[in-house]
């Protein structure tokens, strides 16, 4: 069995997802490789090494400068067919959704999504995936090979692995059609601190904060802690906060090491995108709400006044 991770990469940095599912690959897989497409890329190749990568394929180009899907179908096609992988994974975003996709329809093989676990059965590899709601986690496998599979985001965390790290240019060429789309202009929204993806305390919000204009205290929270702000899906569906925050079944799967739940009742929808954090404090005036029940430290209380006095208590042990 050999594996190929297609390693997604914004600016100078992979993206920590990315870095998940190739650690874990890895954990499975002694023969896992790994990929990085792009203009300018070559010096990513020591940090994919570090998280477990025996080999990195680099394929450094200004043809692939833009971070569209159809070129990238074409590098890893070539790589999966010259070295026979048994499995290409990826860690799920919008363009590792495209590629997966296309690629899946250019390979004609098996694409699985969602994926929240991975293992090995049998020599095979398998997924596993939530169903029915996600109140049940199934496992799913493939009929033939390659194995694609999409990996949810958050699912995996990165840790360090050391392989080999054996470098690999790769020759780029692209198929005609693949350069006839052309990106105009990128835009990205404004942010401040971490993405919910990437910090490791998350200070989330639902609709029992009472206002978009009260996120201002969770705001403040957060910033004392160096983290970010999370929502659910009330409070986006409301127009209270961006939907880039958003966490649970129609947003973002994150596991960060601490996540600080306010006025969230802990909707099964909800609880799927956030289950895996380290350590869960809720607070919320209801005493029977449901994230209580598989939160690490509960507090039954106004959020209004508890969430003052705790970014005022972390600002004074960090004076």
């Amino acid at each position: 069995m050999s594996t190929l991770v297609f390693l997604e990469h914004h600016g100078s940095g992979i993206q920590k997802a990315s870095l998940g599912v190739l650690s874990k690959a890895a954990s499975l897989d002694a023969d896992t490789s790994a990929v990085i497409i792009g203009s300018g890329v070559s010096g990513l190749a020591a940090e994919a090494a570090r998280y477990g990568a025996a080999r990195v394929f680099i394929a450094d180009d200004a043809s692939l400068e833009a971070p569209l899907p159809q070129t990238r179908v074409d590098v890893i096609a070539d790589l999966v067919k010259a070295n026979g992988f048994a499995n290409v994974l990826f860690g799920a975003s919008v363009l590792a959704s495209d590629i997966a996709g296309a690629l899946s329809a250019r390979l004609e093989a098996g694409l699985n999504w969602d994926l929240s676990g991975l293992a090995v059965e049998g020599g095979a590899l398998v997924g596993q995936r939530s169903a029915l709601g996600d109140t049940v986690l199934v496992d799913v496998a493939w009929t033939a090979e390659p194995r694609l599979g999409l990996v949810r985001s958050g699912s995996f965390e990165p840790t360090e692995i050391s392989g080999a790290g054996a470098v690999e240019t790769v020759s780029v060429a692209l198929q005609e059609f693949s350069s006839k789309a052309k990106m105009v202009e990128r835009a990205h929204a404004e942010q401040t601190g971490p993405s919910i993806e990437e910090a490791d305390t998350l200070v989330a919000g639902g609709r029992g904060v009472g206002s978009p204009e009260a996120f201002s205290e969770l705001e403040a929270l957060a910033s004392a802690l160096g983290g970010a702000v999370a929502s659910t899906r009330a409070v986006v569906d409301s127009g209270w906060y961006p939907y880039q925050t958003q966490v649970g079944q129609t947003g973002k799967t994150v596991a960060p090491k601490l996540y600080i739940a306010c006025g969230i009742s802990g909707a099964i929808q909800h609880k799927v995108g956030m289950q895996s954090s380290q350590v869960i404090v809720s607070i919320n005036k209801d005493p029977n709400a449901a994230i209580f029940d598989f939160s690490d430290l509960a507090v039954v209380g106004d959020l209004h006044e508890i969430v003052p006095k705790l970014t005022a208590l972390v600002a004074e042990r960090k004076a």
